[in-house]
């Protein structure tokens, strides 16, 4: 009971809050209006929890889109969700089976081929307590994938939506880069792509491309997609249409990870879900993670 006692007092939420991007520098390397993309992703964050209606949502801000991305700007009535019956993916992390041998990050960063800079699948490491009682904490972090994603809610060209399997996904050839959903996300979990590449360290490597969303995207040149664009997990999307788990999950060598329909109370991750050890990250913001771990 100690244990698991102490195990309770940890502030994983804050432990998130240490890795986040400056919102401000991040917005003033895009060349979109940073002020109007931090004021989104606060008034965005308003909306998924209920203290904004999507209406006043629309009305403070279609305006402003309609000038700073002119044809780009996509309106709607609020972002893409997930519709329909079948699979609703959902992964469960035991945070006391994780070792932090950050075997995720590397098995995600080799199966997505993710450019330097980039890791879809991250380990944060943390020390909690006062000495000599100190203890380190793992705590991992792929996109939470959630169900009112904030990312969504701020995208003015609509290149980030719910697919009907609960997957957040990005659409790179609708994608323009401008950050918006980077700073609105408040797990962290998106990158901007740079279009930096490992041709260097390995010849004839920047030939081979990334299979976003299973869709293959060609030589990365600049001018091409996704360079220019943003990035993140998608639960590995392509070796789900072939019947495997996401990579992380197939290699994490502490047996942390579970993947499953969260919408079959009879699956693995349904009972995790439902276990007292469960808890999500940020639960106040309403964003409703399909990430969830057990204490």
């Amino acid at each position: 009971m100690g244990l698991f006692s102490n195990e309770k007092k940890v502030d994983y939420d804050k432990i998130v809050d240490k890795m986040l991007p400056d919102a401000k520098k991040e917005m003033d390397e895009s060349q979109y209006d940073t002020e109007l993309g931090l004021n989104m992703a606060r008034d965005a964050r308003k909306v998924i929890s209920g203290k904004l209606k999507i209406e006043d949502f629309h009305k403070v801000y279609s305006s402003s889109l309609t000038k700073e991305f002119g044809n780009y700007y996509a309106s709607a009535d609020g972002p893409d969700i997930r519709k329909g019956d079948g699979p609703k993916w959902a992964m469960v992390i035991d945070l006391k089976k994780c070792v932090g041998c950050d075997t995720c990050t590397v098995s995600c960063k080799a199966e997505n081929r993710t450019p330097p800079g980039i890791s879809y699948n991250v380990v944060m490491e943390s020390l909690e307590g006062e000495f000599p009682n100190i203890k380190a904490v793992n705590l991992p972090r792929p996109c939470m994938q959630c169900d009112k994603p904030a990312c969504a809610q701020v995208c003015p060209t609509r290149a980030t939506y719910k697919m009907e399997n609960g997957i957040v996904a990005i659409d790179n050839d609708r994608c323009i880069g401008c950050r918006y959903c980077i700073v609105a996300c408040p797990y962290g979990a998106r990158s901007f792509d740079f279009g930096e590449s490992y041709e260097q360290e390995m010849q004839g490597a920047n030939d081979v491309t990334s299979p976003e969303y299973g869709v293959e995207r060609g030589t990365r040149e600049k001018g091409k997609t996704p360079i220019g664009t943003v990035r993140k997990c998608s639960f590995c999307f392509h070796r789900l249409q072939r019947g495997e788990e996401p990579a992380c999950v197939e290699t994490c060598i502490g047996d942390a990870r579970f993947f499953g329909d969260i919408s079959d109370p009879n699956s693995v991750v349904s009972k995790l879900a439902a276990s007292p050890r469960a808890f999500r990250l940020k639960e106040e913001l309403g964003t409703h993670p399909n990430v969830i771990y057990l204490r």
